[in-house]
C-alpha cells in the first residue's frame, strides 16, 4: 500500500488540503482522531464509515513523509 494511490490533492476539494482519495475527508482530520487515541476501527465505524483500516495508514505515513522533508530553522 502507497499512500499516493490512497492520498490526493486538489485545489478544487477542501481548499487543496490533502484527503483520502474519492472523499473530502482531510488527512490532518484523521490524524487529529489517531492523535486523540481513538482505535483506527472506532474512527472507520464511528467517524468515517467510507473509510478503510488502510485509508488511516494511508494518512499517517503521509503524514510521517511530509515530515520527512520539512524544513526546520533553528534562530
Amino acid at each position: 500500500m502507497k499512500p499516493k494511490n490512497r492520498i490526493s490533492v486538489n485545489p478544487n476539494v477542501r481548499f487543496g488540503k490533502p484527503c483520502v482519495a474519492g472523499t473530502r475527508i482531510a488527512v490532518q482530520d484523521v490524524i487529529d482522531l489517531v492523535r486523540a487515541g481513538i482505535p483506527f476501527d472506532e474512527i472507520v465505524r464511528d467517524y468515517y464509515p467510507e473509510l478503510q483500516i488502510d485509508d488511516i495508514r494511508a494518512c499517517i505515513e503521509y503524514a510521517v513523509g511530509i515530515m520527512g522533508v520539512e524544513d526546520i530553522f533553528l534562530q
